[in-house]
């Protein structure tokens, strides 16, 4: 079946770095859009990045716009998220998405990242 592991996520202090990850399978990776969403205690979740399956063209939000950069590995099946300069209104909890017409569109489990001093 489908799974989408997101890996990563933590505490980090305001100005630090982390790598989110998220391990695909059960579905033809190479074929599928990626994306990474957030979801902050009170908000609704929103899209944070996007890369195509086609050209690995890639889509941000405007408030991650360079500070954060998605990337993929069709060989690993692996989606990242680079997110660097975090700021304490990064903190959400961050899932990974796919979405094909096979698959329609499928979510990880959803992990934690805090940025807090």
């Amino acid at each position: 079946q489908v799974q989408l592991v997101e890996s990563g996520g933590g505490l980090v202090q305001p100005g630090g770095s982390l790598r989110l990850s998220c391990a695909a399978s059960g579905f033809t990776f190479s074929r599928s859009a990626m994306s990474w969403y957030r979801q902050a205690p009170g908000k609704e979740r929103e899209l944070v990045a996007s890369i195509s399956h086609v050209t690995s063209n890639t889509n941000y939000a405007d408030s991650v716009k360079g500070r954060f950069s998605i990337s993929r590995d069709n060989v690993k099946n692996t989606v990242y998220l680079q997110m660097n300069n975090l700021k304490p209104e990064d903190t959400a909890v961050y899932y990974c998405s796919a979405r094909s017409y096979v698959i329609g569109t499928a979510w990880g489990q959803g992990i934690q990242v805090t940025v807090s001093s």
